[in-house]
Parts: C-alpha cells; sequence; structure tokens
C-alpha cells in the first residue's frame, strides 16, 4: 500500500493540460523539403511522431495503411505514432525512399535541406521527427488516430499558422541558435495540434477523454501517469481525486468501464512492455522504473497480465 501523495502536490485546474505538460519533445530533427514535380518519397514508420507542414504548394499524402490524404498551402499533418507514409505530387507518381535522396544537406546539428523531383511545379515543405520523454507511451497518443489533418494552420486555433511559418523561416535562415528554436516551436505546434483534437473529442462521455475532462477523476488520472511507478492504490487514487474510495471507484469504473487498480496494473504492464521492447531494458531494470521490490514479482505480474 502507498501512504497518499504529498499534500504539497500542484493540483492544476485542467487534467488536461497537465497530462498535455508531460507530452513532451527530445531528439528532434527537422528538413526543409523542396520538391519538384513529378516527385514521391516514402517514410519508414519511426518511433517517434512525424509532422509535416506545406509551406508552399500542394501534395498527396498517403499512409501505409492505405489512408490518402490531399494536402494544400498551409496544411499541417501530425503521424502521432510516426506511421510509414509517402508524400508526391501526384497519387500515381513513383516514390523513392527517403534514404536514398542524394540532394541532401545537413545544416546544422539536426536541420537538414533536400531537394527531390524534376524541373515541374514546387511544393515546399517542412517535415519534422520528434521523439518523446518518458514515459515513452503517452495515454493521448494511444487514443490518437494514425494521421490528424490540421487544414490551413487551423480555423480554430489562429496562433498555429504564424508558428508554423516561423519554422519554416527558422529552418530556412539557419541563424544561430536555430535549432534549440525550432525544437520549442515543435513543442508547441503537437502540443496544440494534440490539444485541437482532443478539444474536438467532445462528445465522448465514456473512455479516457472522458475521464480526464473529469474534474475529480481526471485529477487522479493526471497523477498516476505522471509517476506511474509509485505504489497506487485505490485508496491514494481517491485521494488524488478528493472522493471517498467507493465513490472514486464508482465513477471511475462507470467512466473508464474497468475498475482503478485493474487500470492501474494494465498501464504499468503495458509501459513494461513497451521499455522491454522498444527500449531494450531489461527485465531487473523495467522492475526497478515501476517500483517491484525484486525481479521475480515483476516477472509474476507481468507473466500475468501479457
Amino acid at each position: 500500500m502507498l501512504s497518499h501523495p504529498s499534500c504539497n502536490d500542484r493540483v492544476a485546474p485542467d487534467a488536461l493540460s497537465e497530462v498535455l505538460q508531460d507530452l513532451r519533445l527530445v531528439g528532434a530533427s527537422y528538413c526543409r523539403s523542396e520538391f519538384n514535380a513529378p516527385w514521391g518519397l516514402e517514410f519508414p514508420p519511426d518511433e517517434g511522431a512525424v509532422f509535416h507542414f506545406v509551406a508552399e504548394g500542394s501534395c498527396w499524402l498517403k499512409t501505409s495503411s492505405g489512408e490518402t490524404l490531399r494536402l494544400e498551402s498551409g496544411d499541417v499533418v501530425l503521424l502521432p505514432r510516426g506511421a510509414g507514409h509517402s508524400l508526391r505530387d501526384q497519387l500515381n507518381s513513383p516514390t523513392k525512399r527517403i534514404h536514398e535522396v542524394v540532394d541532401r544537406e545537413q545544416v546544422g546539428e539536426t536541420t537538414y535541406r533536400m531537394r527531390v523531383g524534376g524541373t515541374g511545379t514546387r511544393a515546399l515543405l517542412v517535415c519534422c521527427f520528434v521523439g518523446f520523454e518518458e514515459p515513452s507511451v503517452h495515454p493521448l497518443l494511444e487514443l490518437m488516430p494514425e494521421v490528424l489533418h490540421v487544414r490551413g494552420g487551423g480555423s480554430d486555433d489562429p496562433s498555429l499558422l504564424p508558428l508554423l511559418e516561423a519554422m519554416a523561416s527558422e529552418i530556412g535562415n539557419q541563424r544561430v541558435g536555430a535549432a534549440t528554436v525550432m525544437t520549442r516551436l515543435a513543442d508547441i505546434v503537437i502540443t496544440r495540434v494534440v490539444r485541437g483534437w482532443a478539444d474536438s473529442r467532445t462528445e465522448d462521455t465514456t473512455g479516457w477523454l472522458a475521464a480526464i475532462r473529469d474534474p475529480q477523476i481526471g485529477k487522479a488520472l493526471a497523477a498516476f501517469h505522471r509517476r506511474p511507478s509509485e505504489a497506487w492504490s485505490v485508496v491514494s487514487l481517491a485521494a488524488a481525486a478528493n472522493l471517498s474510495r467507493s465513490i472514486f471507484s464508482e465513477r471511475f469504473a462507470a467512466v473508464l468501464g474497468t475498475p482503478p487498480a485493474a487500470y492501474v496494473a494494465r498501464w504499468r504492464m503495458h509501459l513494461a512492455g513497451t521499455w522491454l521492447r522498444a527500449k531494450r531494458l531489461t527485465i531487473s531494470e523495467v522492475a526497478s522504473r515501476l517500483g517491484y521490490e525484486s525481479e521475480a514479482s515483476f516477472s509474476r505480474a507481468f507473466k500475468r497480465f501479457m
């Protein structure tokens, strides 16, 4: 059993904002991509997220699952889980893999310029590849669709387009400190795109997004996802929500469709599986990160759930 979270913990009025604060970028790289028709480029699956901003012209995006989107100037598209995809001027244009591009110049530690295609109509894109800080799996990323498409910079968020244009300017000018500025801009852009998607899901009355919006259940969820290694109990979760154990358990199960203890155990094992598979951590390291007293106790729990 765990003692209740510290009374000094800050409680935000908006639990979704708390969770979004944990969606921090690391290991970002950027490319100013100039394409002239005919052209086509393939991007393999990536462990992080990918977004493309169309600064000029237009193109088609096609995912490895077959989804197609027409992208126009001012559009931004986010692939939150790094799905494999291609960009091309026309759907029937042949493609080449990004690693086969010869005309690619590194102009900074994490910034590049690339030119692809023939002599036809030009399209100018800013492409960004980012990873996320630990924990490597974020609950919002798990819920989001394969592709998020915001047209014209996002009519519901008038500040998004100037941010994207600032990114295009930074990558074009390559002034001192451009990589730092780009990381900050990418952080804001991706957070705003994710927030815009979450805000659009107002019809959800059950599930994770509905739970995180609940003024009390959301506090407990945000606290757990911020510190999943703590030995959370129903009592400590209820305390974080400022509810009695019975009322908290009833409301939590009604919104999320699962009891609090089962949710905590399942998410912790989901994190463990990701760390073992993608981060290549040892069983001992994962057990320590999740607060287990021994490797054996973690192994038993992992086998039971996975």
